[in-house]
């Protein structure tokens, strides 16, 4: 028998931002005879990639600084 995996997800912030899907671990690469421990973080790693692929997330972060300019009479902003 064939071991499946089923990974979902959901927010509870954003209505509608959910997923699942099922795989069986031959679809994840991994193979089925290795030790419980050893799969339990291999799935957790394709788990991980799968959210992330899912909710197509990119971010940056801007930090500005207000530049002042001394006014004609030579006072500092």
């Amino acid at each position: 028998m064939r071991k499946r995996v089923t990974f979902s997800f959901n927010s509870s912030s954003y209505e509608g931002t959910e997923a699942t899907e099922t795989f069986t671990l031959e679809e994840l690469g991994i193979d089925a005879d290795i030790d419980d421990n050893t799969l339990k973080l291999k799935i957790d790693k394709v788990f991980q990639a799968w959210v992330w692929d899912k909710l197509n997330i990119s971010f940056s972060v801007v930090i500005d600084e207000e530049k002042c300019l001394t006014n004609i009479d030579g006072d500092d902003c």
